[in-house]
């Protein structure tokens, strides 16, 4: 009962406020418990900006406020008057249900998802689905040729998402120059010379292993080699079928080890024999010796590696010939990740058995299968990709969405199936609100879209990410804010708005037809440029909340929030 209320939050959990939190803006659709004891569903589905969203007719013209006082956005504002503007109107379509924290993203695809976990946060590097079209319009299958950007988004709760927007990494315009696409990364970190570097390995298609650098998870990223770290002329790779899904595993004492490899040789379905293993210099940019070779059986694709205790687990997806081969003494069938163990990261490693099925099998929508698993705040998890995304959204195109879920690893080693689910994991830690909350994290959004925003030099990380692409109806939540005991009176949010633009955000508490606290009015201020506007809020708000921000009007955009 305990976690069923934590889950649904019909108390506030109770505990000091996490400090990995405080520049996390979490943003979650709630679910309230009736008289009789049923959930109820207090919010619509969440929507994506992956189509064009049609905005609500207003039912009144804007309103702006009587804003006598300094300031314009002070109680003296005609809260009446700024409400009305809300008035009929209706609330963005999405493909998310209120209870539900998977996917992770919905404002856009993710597949492959690879796990880094680094001061006290989870980032999440994913293969950027995007859609290709016919030249009537029509969405066509996803090819995967398209694909030469990677995603990146961060949470310290797992259920709370900061986009970190996309990085360039392949093509004439991204980091590797040389590489055609960008699929399938792994991500690593580790000091040298005394400070922090992040690597970034993805794969070329199916035909080799890049690797990019930086000085912040979320980049730029630079290409240190200018050619890929594997290739066909790498010894023990030219017979690798697809050279492609990197792992990479970095040890306690610095050495670091990276895993690929895929793929059927003719007919060789029970032993491909197409995986391969190899030591990573201390650079973490070269190799050595010569890589290894595993074989995992019915191995298809999607290596993973991970250290628990003192064993090596090596992940896998199994092929689509296991259900015709009848090989019922693996206990898997097509398309599940399985695992191997060893006492050496190099192998030689022992067959074990199937942990996770087919998406199709828990969702309905077969499609290949990908993973990562991860260990944060002492709990094991599983990073996964389905098509649940595109499914909601009426198309069966191949087009993939990141999820979570946990993972139960006895105390012998061995690990549990893995359930796939779509309300996902339960938040970790609280959201303090009084800290500058990045308005792009999200547990659920609807009609919304991120950018970067400001200078940079190179597209080649993300950069400051803005919530844009704002219309009557747009909306986000945060989940768990903690507002403690001594209450908040004043919300403040980095705003800007082109010329001619008008707009009020409206903050409600648990639901998105909850008790508003707050509406703070946007208007130009002949510049076009961020600045602080604030609002008293009508009521004190003290305790736990989810937080629901509902967007009116259009052609403004907004940075941060927080609460004083």
């Amino acid at each position: 009962m305990e976690v069923f209320m934590q889950y649904y939050n019909l108390k506030p959990k109770k505990g000091v406020l996490c400090a990995a939190c405080v520049l996390t803006l979490s943003i979650q659709v709630t679910a309230c418990a009736s008289e009789n004891g049923e959930t109820k569903d207090l919010t619509p589905t969440l929507s994506a900006t992956l189509t064009p969203q049609v905005s609500a007719e207003p039912s009144v013209e804007p309103t702006p406020a009587d804003n006598s006082s300094e300031g314009g956005n002070d109680m003296a504002s005609d809260t009446n008057a700024l409400a009305a503007n809300f008035d009929g109107i209706t609330l963005k379509e999405g493909y998310k249900k209120a209870i539900y924290n998977n996917p992770v993203m919905t404002q856009r695809f993710g597949a492959d998802p690879y796990a880094l976990v680094y001061d006290g946060r989870v980032y999440l590097y994913m293969t950027g689905d995007i859609f290709e079209y016919e030249s009537s319009g029509e969405i066509k299958t996803n090819s995967y040729g398209k694909i030469q950007s990677i995603c990146v988004i961060s949470s310290s709760d797992l259920v709370n998402w900061t986009d970190h927007g996309t990085i360039y990494a392949a093509g004439r315009d991204g980091a590797a120059t040389w590489a055609n696409n960008s699929w399938a990364p792994a991500a690593a970190c580790k000091e040298i010379d005394g400070k922090m570097k992040f690597f970034l390995y993805f794969a070329n298609s199916a035909g080799g292993i890049g690797v990019l650098t930086s000085d912040s998870p979320t980049g730029p990223f630079t290409d240190p080699l200018g050619h890929p770290l594997i290739s066909r002329e790498t010894e023990n790779c030219g017979n690798v079928t697809w050279l492609f899904d990197p792992a990479v595993l970095v040890e306690e004492d610095g050495s670091a080890y990276l895993y690929f490899g895929g793929g059927i040789p003719g007919e060789e379905f029970a032993h491909p024999n197409t995986a391969r293993a190899v030591q990573l210099g201390d650079d973490m940019t070269s190799i050595v010796g010569t890589p290894v070779s595993i074989d995992p059986p019915y191995l298809f694709e999607d290596s993973g590696i991970n250290k628990i205790g003192d064993t090596y687990y090596y992940t896998y997806c199994t092929n689509w010939n296991v259900d015709a081969a009848g090989a019922e003494e693996y206990g898997i069938k097509n398309a599940h990740i399985a695992y191997m163990t060893s006492d050496s990261p190099l192998g030689p490693f022992t067959y074990q058995g199937s942990i996770m099925k087919n998406p199709g099998e828990f969702f309905g929508c077969y499609g290949n299968n990908h993973h990562c698993m991860f260990e944060f705040n002492g709990e094991w998890y599983m990073t996964y990709h389905t098509q649940v995304l595109e499914r909601d959204m009426g198309v069966d195109k191949g087009y993939r969405c990141t999820q979570i879920d946990t993972v139960s690893i006895a105390e012998d080693g061995t690990i549990a199936p893995i359930t796939m689910t779509r309300p996902g994991v339960i938040r970790t830690c609280s959201l303090n609100p009084y800290e500058k909350v990045e308005a792009e994290t999200m547990q659920g959004m609807g009609g919304i879209e991120t950018e970067q925003y400001g200078s940079q030099s190179t597209y080649f990380g993300s950069g400051n990410m803005i919530v844009s692409g704002i219309t009557t109806g747009s909306w986000l939540t945060v989940s768990g804010a903690e507002f403690a005991e001594r209450g908040a009176k004043e919300f403040i949010a980095s705003v800007r708005a082109s010329e001619g633009a008008y707009g009020v955000i409206k903050v409600c508490l648990d639901s998105p037809d909850g008790e508003p606290i707050a509406y703070l009015e946007v208007t130009p201020d002949g510049t076009e440029e961020f600045r602080e506007e604030s609002c008293a809020l009508l009521t004190p708000v003290s305790g736990t909340h989810r937080l629901y921000f509902i967007f009116y009007g259009e052609n403004y955009s907004v940075d941060y929030w927080y609460f004083k």
